[in-house]
């Protein structure tokens, strides 16, 4: 058994610590279905979740690299879904097409948003097939506002 603080929720979970994914801990084991699973090898980023406030992807990270770490996923951004300012921006300028892969563009952006960043510059490292970066860009300077 590992103990992994999980969205401000310590969870006690019983697998192989280096094995592991976290991605597969978060969605199978914990349920938290938000983080999503597109290539699985840390290229896309639609598992991005937070460990300590940066940007990590989940996919290849062992579940025992969490334990004594924060984890927040996109569940944990705000209580309700949309009151974290940077869910609002999304809202607002309706950044999703299909939707797949912007639970980890959110997470990325958060890293971004949570080091200050006003959206000008960065370079989103997530892919989207619909190609919605220009609206990921334009949250994160909305976000910064709000």
């Amino acid at each position: 058994m590992i103990a992994l603080e999980i969205n401000g929720v310590t969870h006690q979970v019983n697998v192989p610590s280096n094995d592991t994914p976290m991605l597969w801990v978060l969605r199978d084991i914990v349920g938290l279905t938000g983080t999503k699973y597109g290539c699985g090898i840390e290229v896309c980023g639609a598992c991005t979740i937070l460990v300590d406030g940066e940007a990590r992807k989940s996919c290849q990270m062992g579940a025992g690299e969490a334990v004594g770490h924060k984890i927040t996923t996109v569940e944990g951004l705000s209580p309700d879904g949309v009151s974290h300012p940077l869910q609002k921006a999304w809202i607002q300028l309706q950044v999703p097409q299909c939707g797949y892969c912007q639970s980890g563009m959110l997470m990325s952006a958060c890293a971004h948003f949570n080091n200050g960043s006003s959206g000008d510059g960065i370079e989103v490292e997530n892919l989207c097939v619909c190609g919605t970066y220009q609206r990921v860009k334009e949250a994160i300077q909305l976000a910064a506002t709000l």
